[in-house]
């Protein structure tokens, strides 16, 4: 049951962060690990919470552990932002093991709390950063959510830190932004370590496993453009999971308006008319998280590697990230 008296608690899109080269400095941003899982909003109120995805999914079900965490907060009404992770026993996340939790048991999906839209009646969004953060350890509490905590140091100290331990990436905010659902402005912003980013399936190579590599892209105005071919990152449990989530979506003709390729690409990246006919189709639904080394001079990526299938985008919104 919802607290009475209250209309229900609604979703709020998240408010996102510009991708930099470089972090600002001065003493009106603070930094925190940009963690790598699905980013959620958690809602209680009064005894019922819901887990919303950043496009408004249902994920309650899915993270059993989050939702009962969340049941334990220290407050009647609360909406907290934040981001869902599968970590190892010294707290390292792994996206990979968010995707096949089965295949992963020695990991812990987790709840990191970062921001706290509303708190027992009063929308706090239009508050700074520093009074909602500030209201966040007492809401949590005890109750098995996580804070993620922001870091100490410079910019240039704390880029350096987050890289010697291998995560993805840093988040600069202003302690003075409000809460803008939706918008990705210059409040927020975020240097990535490692490159990679979402990228749309389009289709696929057929192996004896399932999946020999999938081929990806990402939308220029209403068009899908190709991006590369993706053979790294499979284990033959993973080729035959992501072959069953493409079956439904077989489609007889390229969704790609930039293929076939003409000429070679210089670092096989390309697809030529004869490999075309080697190609299943799909509908460009779906949306992969790759890590890559590089783009090339021809467009296309360098080494790239599968991460998992990520249900929390759309894939309408991929685009290229410069």
């Amino acid at each position: 049951m919802g607290s009475r008296n209250h209309a229900p608690l609604s979703f709020v899109e998240p408010m996102t962060a510009r991708l930099v080269q470089a972090l600002p400095e001065g003493d009106d941003w603070l930094y925190e690990v940009k963690l790598d899982g699905y980013r959620a909003l958690l809602l209680k109120d009064g005894d019922r919470v819901q887990l919303r995805s950043r496009n408004d999914h249902d994920l309650t079900d899915t993270y059993p552990g989050v939702r009962d965490a969340g049941t334990r907060l220290q407050a009647e009404r609360a909406v907290l932002d934040g981001e869902i992770v599968a970590v190892d026993a010294e707290g390292r996340p792994s996206f990979q093991a968010l995707q096949h939790r089965s295949a992963h048991p020695a990991f812990t999906v987790v709840f990191y709390a970062f921001d706290l839209l509303h708190l027992d009646g009063e929308t706090l969004t239009r508050r700074p950063l520093v009074d909602r953060i500030a209201a966040l350890p007492k809401v949590v509490g005890r109750s098995g959510i996580l804070l993620s905590q922001p870091l100490d140091g410079t910019a240039q100290q704390v880029t350096a830190a987050v890289a010697q331990l291998g995560l993805e990436g840093v988040i600069a905010k202003r302690r003075s932004s409000r809460y803008d659902a939706g918008m990705r402005g210059e409040a927020w912003v975020k240097l990535k370590l490692e490159r990679q980013q979402e990228f749309v399936v389009g289709g696929y190579r057929p192996g004896p496993h399932g999946v020999d590599a999938l081929l990806v892209g990402y939308y220029e105005g209403t068009g899908l453009r190709f991006a590369g071919k993706v053979r790294a990152g499979f284990t033959p449990h993973v080729r035959r999971d992501v072959a069953q989530a493409l079956t439904p979506l077989h489609a007889a003709r390229c969704p790609f308006g930039d293929l076939p390729h003409t000429r070679p690409s210089r670092w096989g990246a390309g697809v030529t008319p004869e490999q075309m006919l080697e190609m299943q189709w799909v509908k460009p639904t779906l949306v992969a998280q790759i890590r890559f080394v590089e783009w090339t001079a021809d467009g296309h990526l360098r080494h790239a590697a599968f991460l998992g299938l990520r249900r929390d985008k759309p894939a309408r919104k991929v685009r290229r990230e410069v």
